[in-house]
């Protein structure tokens, strides 16, 4: 016979079942959320730990300037020659900004090339690689490298956690990049918005969780560490409907064929004078670096130090219209120190310096409008400049917006971002990260293609019409990013 109160419990089990095993309470997305919070409260952590490791890098260089503005011209060739010998072995994914690093990673889901580009090794040489950098002047940035590190991190965090999977594995890297840039600069929604449309190129549903918790648990650890700031300071800049508009026509067009420029000389196209640049810095990687950094010396010595480090008192100088700023040569000058400090070869990132260089070619173009405020013009030049150099007009203009905790210069800023892309595609059609990416998948996947074909001819000694009818020739090859790949006998692809 049935016990009635047994066949209740039955009764008003189905429910109770389905709400427990509803996806919320799986054990499974549970483990993922704690990898992910942990992941979120490390790379915050770290992000904040680089960025005061950062300032103090650069404060003993100030220390050294005090002795002497000439002793950049014997220590910085020194270091960076230093810089681009430890990096050419195992540690070579360290060098550049390491975003085209963790673009390649999300396109790449080998898992070999993504421990190669990053390990935790990579992540820690990133930062101690950078910060020595910055001890000797270089004209670099800690944004671009703070989001390899926070890539880094949660691959490494995932991984640990059972998250082995390469589509799970590409969600945990665009999260990290994402917490990273918004941790570097304390601005969440560009973290956000830099990983849909940097690093990912798309929108997934998928991913949108992912990311929004990731940023925001990075930005509460931030805010309780750093407390609520906006980077440049609050900047009450405006731009009233009229004449005064011609300031968004002139520093996107302006700042955007800069910010090309720019690009298209740190990619050391393969013709042209261009490409003999980087076939010298391939044959004489250690020599050539120490000769940029006596040339970053000597634009250093002839500005009165004005273009070493960051650039972000300078920046912030221009836009706060400070009694006293670099000057008028400043722009063209931090440009030029950002081209020397990135070609050689040395760990760094660009968001700060060609924000530095925005500022000052805004604060130029400022000069030839009399009626509006300079305050406004800087911050439209840092806004265009920065997305001339990566590509990105949305994430540029968000970033100059949270930066300057200003939001009456929405619709100037983002028409300025997207005249600043067009102009910039007449020197650089792709982005510099994506196209920095583009040669560095399509060198792994040369490599691939020749080790199969090695393989192929060792183990599979027949007649000559016995060819991998699945292994594409070297003509066709196309690269994840549904691109031509490059010549097989094309030079090396420039460094990230």
């Amino acid at each position: 016979m049935t016990d009635p109160s047994s066949a209740s419990a039955k009764s008003s089990n189905p429910r109770l079942q389905a709400l427990l095993g509803h996806e919320f309470f799986a054990p499974h997305q549970w483990k993922r959320r704690l990898a992910l919070w942990v992941g979120a409260i490390v790379v915050a952590l770290a992000a904040i730990l680089f960025a005061k490791a950062s300032d103090w890098s650069y404060h003993l260089f100030q220390l050294m300037l005090g002795y002497g503005a000439w002793i950049p011209l014997i220590v910085t060739p020194i270091v960076f020659g230093l810089l681009a010998w430890v990096t050419e072995g195992k540690l070579r994914a360290t060098r550049g900004s390491g975003i085209p690093q963790v673009i390649g990673t999300l396109h790449v889901e080998d898992e070999g090339f993504r421990a190669r580009m990053l390990s935790l090794p990579i992540s820690v040489g990133k930062m101690v690689l950078t910060l020595l950098a910055m001890a000797v002047g270089a004209s670099i940035g800690r944004e671009g490298p703070t989001v390899h590190v926070g890539a880094g991190l949660f691959y490494s965090l995932g991984r640990r956690f059972g998250f082995t999977d390469p589509k799970a594995a590409s969600r945990f890297i665009l999260a990290g990049g994402a917490c990273g840039i918004a941790a570097a600069f304390n601005a969440p929604l560009a973290g956000v918005v830099f990983a849909i449309e940097e690093l990912a190129g798309t929108f997934e549903h998928r991913f949108s969780g992912l990311l929004l918790t990731a940023v925001i648990v990075g930005g509460v650890v931030s805010l309780g560490v750093m407390g609520n700031y906006a980077y440049f300071g609050h900047v009450s800049a405006s731009l009233p409907l009229g004449h005064a508009w011609l300031a968004v026509l002139l520093t996107g067009v302006i700042c955007g064929l800069l910010g090309g420029l720019f690009a298209r000389l740190i990619l050391l196209s393969r013709h042209g004078p261009l490409a003999y640049i980087g076939r010298l810095r391939s044959h004489a990687p250690v020599l050539f670096a120490a000769g940029c950094g006596l040339a970053l010396a000597l634009i250093g010595l002839f500005s009165h130090s004005n273009v070493y480090g960051t650039g972000y008192d300078q920046a912030r100088a221009f836009v706060q219209e400070a009694a006293v700023t670099p000057g008028q040569t400043f722009g063209i000058a931090k440009l030029l120190a950002n081209v020397v400090s990135y070609w050689a070869g040395i760990p760094g990132g660009i968001f700060s310096p060609a924000l530095a260089v925005g500022a000052g070619l805004g604060h130029n173009i400022a000069h030839f409008l009399p009626g509006v405020p300079a305050g406004t013009v800087v911050l439209l030049g840092m806004s265009a400049y920065l997305s001339g150099v990566t590509g990105a007009p949305l994430t540029s203009a968000v970033i100059a917006m949270e930066l300057t905790d200003n939001q009456d210069m929405v619709i100037p800023i983002m028409a300025a971002c997207l005249l600043a892309r067009a102009a910039a595609s007449l020197f650089c059609p792709t982005p510099v990260y994506k196209d920095l990416a583009e040669r560095m998948v399509q060198d792994f996947e040369q490599k691939q293609a020749t080790l199969r074909k090695t393989e192929d001819a060792v183990y599979e000694p027949t007649d000559d019409t016995s060819e991998d009818q699945d292994q594409p020739s070297p003509a066709g090859q196309t690269s994840t990013f549904d691109e031509p790949a490059a010549p097989a006998d094309a030079d090396p692809p420039s460094h990230p």
